[in-house]
Formats: C-alpha cells, structure tokens, sequence
C-alpha cells in the first residue's frame, strides 16, 4: 500500500490561530490534518481530520473512522518526548449509512495547555484508523510561544471572605455536581462547528484570564489562585448571550458564582457565564449562538457588577479568546469541501 505525508502551512484569514495543513494519502483513502501549529500557554490544540475514499475499491472499508490525539514535549538529547495530555478525536459529520463508507469522515478535538506551560517546541501525535483500517500514526510539530499574565492581590470584605472560605457541605456538593458535568464527555454532544462570539457586545475588563490571584481576607490569612476566565465590567441588567450554539447543562445558583449557566458545545467543551442577575434559561434547553440567557449582576463572590466568562475543555480553563477564531477550521475552503 504506497501512502506519503507532505505538510503545507496556511494562514486563516480573520482567525487568531496559525493553521498547518498536513495530507496523507494511500491507495483507499486521502487524509488531511488542520491544527493551529503556534498556541500560547493557556490555549489549545485543536486538530480537524478530513478523511476521504479516493477510489470505488475503498468500498470494502466499511468502518467509522477513529482517532487519538497526544501532545507531547519534544525531545532534547537524551531525553524522550514527554507526554503532557491526549483525547479521543470525534466525529463532527456522522455518517447515516454506516455501509457506505462513500462520504468523508471528519473528526476533530482539542488538548487543553496549561498557563504554566513553558515557550519551546512540542509535538501532536495522532494516531488512527480511516474507515476501519490498520492504525497509523504520524507527528506534528507544535511552537508554544511566551505570554506574560497579570498578578493582582484582591482585599476581600466579611461577606466575600465568609464566601472564600466556606466549606459547607452545601458548597461541596455545588463544587462536585459541576465538577461531574465538566468531566462528562459524550462523542455525540456536537452542537456547534466553528468559531465563537463574545457573550457581551462590552470591551471593557476588569480582570483577564489565568490572572495570577493573591485574596487576603479580613480577619488575616490569604489564598492565592488562577482566575479562570474573563471579567466583563458591565452593569447589573446588561444582556448576556450564548456564545455558541449548545446545551444548558447548569442553570442554578452556587455560593460562589451566584446565578451561573453552563453551556455544553462539544464533547468535553464548555461554556460558563457567572455572577448573573437573573436567568432566562433552563437545565436541558437548547440554545444557538447570540441567544439571550440571562442578565450579569454581582451574585456571589463579586466584588461589583461584572460578567465571568470561561470556557473548560476536558475539564480544563482555557482562554476564551481562543474560541473567538476559527479554532474548528470549519471555514476553510478545504473543510467545505470535504464535508
């Protein structure tokens, strides 16, 4: 079976990500691979395969495409390439006839990185099947290039110290219930492909993502943490929107947060909008992107009217700014075709 991997690099037009562009090709099937080759610490790794049958013999492929991601960092001399996450590739097009393996396979995914994550080279290894063959696996280079984060110490007043450091049960069983919806991962939950928008026409922000925090609380004692998304400085009553299209998966008040929303959009990404006056959606409901669901307020632990927005990948906060461009690849000419 002849088969060859050549790369080529193109830049997206509008977007904020680097895309390369990888073929593989084989006697059944042509392979290609988009992913943002240049990420900063906070970002992510998305890749979109496109696998297409080349001739009417690769009929007696009958199986689903499947693949598997893996970051690594690239070796340096005597030491190996060092694993730093994986996920499983899902489709984004199933196929409604799995006997016809005629209609491409598109499947993508997202590593989450660290805002720890130190400037240097790195590798994307894939590894998978088209249509049901043989695995095959090829490599990647990725370049993670520096960003400098904001630290900031926040004095907190009784109320929000009170709120810091609460470990009641109520408050653990908040903590646990999102934490089991982040970690839920289901391959059929695709209910968008492509970029998304703000949830908030405001530009204004009061605080930026992986902020490296300092509380100091009233009565003496500290903690520090990272502030996992971005703070919107708007005024109680401002509309706030779905940033893509999706499922309610949490609508609910929380010690913390106050109102808060959880949105899922794909397997393992999610979208998160705290400190909300009032919520005009519920748990199970659909939304598209620009719908309104909900009002900002200061609910919670704020410390005046704002909008927190996140987004958790794979149970990790990435930065939202990420998902403003076109980190699907979708409006690619390449991908437009293939689908």
């Amino acid at each position: 079976m002849r088969r060859f991997f050549v790369m080529v690099a193109a830049f997206l037009v509008g977007a904020t990500l680097f895309a390369e562009i990888g073929r593989w090709q084989t006697d059944d099937y042509a392979l290609s691979i988009q992913y943002n080759k240049t990420v900063q610490p906070g970002d992510a790794v998305f890749a979109r395969l496109i696998i297409k049958p080349r001739v009417k013999k690769t009929r007696r492929l009958t199986g689903t495409s499947t693949a598997d991601m893996q970051f690594f960092a690239a070796p340096s001399g005597d030491s190996p390439a060092k694993p730093l996450g994986k996920t499983a590739m899902y489709l984004v097009n199933r196929r409604t006839d799995e006997k016809n393996p005629a209609k491409n396979d598109v499947l993508l995914a997202g590593i989450p990185l660290s805002s720890y994550c130190k400037p240097g080279d790195y590798q994307l290894k894939v590894v998978f099947s088209a249509f049901g063959a043989p695995n095959c696996e090829f490599a990647v280079p990725v370049t993670v290039i520096a960003k400098e984060f904001v630290s900031e110490t926040i004095p907190l007043d009784s109320r929000n110290t009170g709120i810091k450091t609460d470990t009641s049960r109520a408050r653990m069983i908040q903590i646990n219930r999102l934490n089991d919806i982040l970690q839920t991962r289901t391959a059929d939950s695709v209910f968008c492909d492509g970029a998304f928008v703000p949830p908030t026409p405001a530009t204004r922000r009061t605080s930026f993502f992986a902020d490296r925090r300092v509380f100091t609380y009233t009565g003496g004692g500290s903690s520090t943490s990272l502030h996992y998304g971005i703070d919107y400085g708007v005024p109680t009553g401002s509309e706030v929107r779905a940033c893509a299209a999706g499922k309610v998966v949490l609508a609910e008040d929380r010690t913390s947060t106050g109102w808060s929303i959880c949105i899922e959009h794909l397997p393992g990404l999610y979208s998160l909008y705290y400190h909300l006056d009032k919520l005009l959606v519920e748990t199970g409901q659909m939304v598209t992107q620009g719908d309104l669901i909900g009002l900002s307020g200061a609910t919670g632990l704020a410390t005046g009217p704002h909008l927190h927005w996140e987004i958790r990948l794979n149970t990790e906060a990435v930065s939202p700014d990420f998902f403003v461009g076109d980190f699907t690849f979708a409006d690619t000419q390449e991908s437009r075709t293939y689908r």
